[in-house]
């Protein structure tokens, strides 16, 4: 059941493993989460909503709370990574390894620099096949937890609503069943969803139908692109602190 919360140095980015491998030295033999942060960059969201997604989210990320719920579990390290996606998806930040504060700051910056990917439909379907086939397999170290973070302002709107046949029984819509792919592999796919625009009042509950899922999955709705850091920051310190 989701729990819908609406109130309220080592930085290793890697791209390919074998690449980075010497860099790496005495790399973690897990790390408490390894967290996908998905962002919507979809024709719905302007270049100012752009940055305020970036802002907000590295807002998130410098804030106290959330630093000591990433470096505070069992084995003081996690990895995360940033995804920007629309028609098509791509790695925006490949896997970057936090084990201190240092390490925080270099992602932040980072965050707050990244460059924008092309607009496009909003295509959740085909981000949660990119993130299980692609993103997830060059992990560059074994996780307790495996977390995708998907935040937007819409709908999938890029597949559309399968139709019934006669007599038989309407099948799943193609975003069920990347969800549930990566259900199925052991990820908690948890919600952001941005309540701004023409999908502002329904939004939420598709979200929580179609979206997230998992252990302890998670949804935490922004009233509007102006409190992602607000939604991001609790979202983080909620799902960080969940593994223990």
């Amino acid at each position: 059941m989701a729990r819908n919360i609406a109130a309220a140095g080592l930085t290793l980015l890697v791209g390919a493993l074998t690449a980075v491998t010497p860099r790496l030295g005495a790399a973690p033999v897990e790390v408490d989460v390894a967290l996908v942060i998905a962002v919507d960059v979809s024709n719905s969201v302007t270049p100012r909503r752009y940055d305020m997604q970036m802002q907000g989210i590295a807002a998130a990320l410098n804030d106290p709370d959330v630093r000591r719920a990433m470096l505070s579990g069992p084995h003081k390290a996690v990895l995360f990574t940033l995804v920007e996606w629309s028609r098509g998806s791509h790695v925006t930040l490949p896997w970057t390894l936090i084990s201190s504060e240092t390490a925080v700051d270099g992602f932040a910056d980072d965050v707050m620099y990244a460059r924008r990917g092309s607009k496009g439909p909003t295509c959740l379907a085909t981000m949660l096949q990119f993130v299980r086939e692609k993103v997830l397999r060059d992990l560059p170290a074994p996780a307790t937890r495996t977390i995708v973070d998907v935040s937007g302002d819409g709908r999938d709107d890029c597949t559309g609503t399968p139709v019934a046949e006669p007599g038989k029984t309407l099948p799943p819509e193609p975003v069920i069943l990347a969800r549930d792919a990566l259900i199925g592999d052991g990820v908690t796919i948890n919600g952001l969803p941005v309540l701004e625009g023409n999908e502002a009042l329904t939004l939420e509950d598709w979200y929580r139908s179609h979206a997230i899922g998992g252990r302890d999955d998670l949804l935490v709705p922004a009233r509007g692109f102006e409190d992602i850091a607000r939604a991001m920051r609790l979202k983080f310190v909620t799902e960080l602190l969940s593994q223990r």
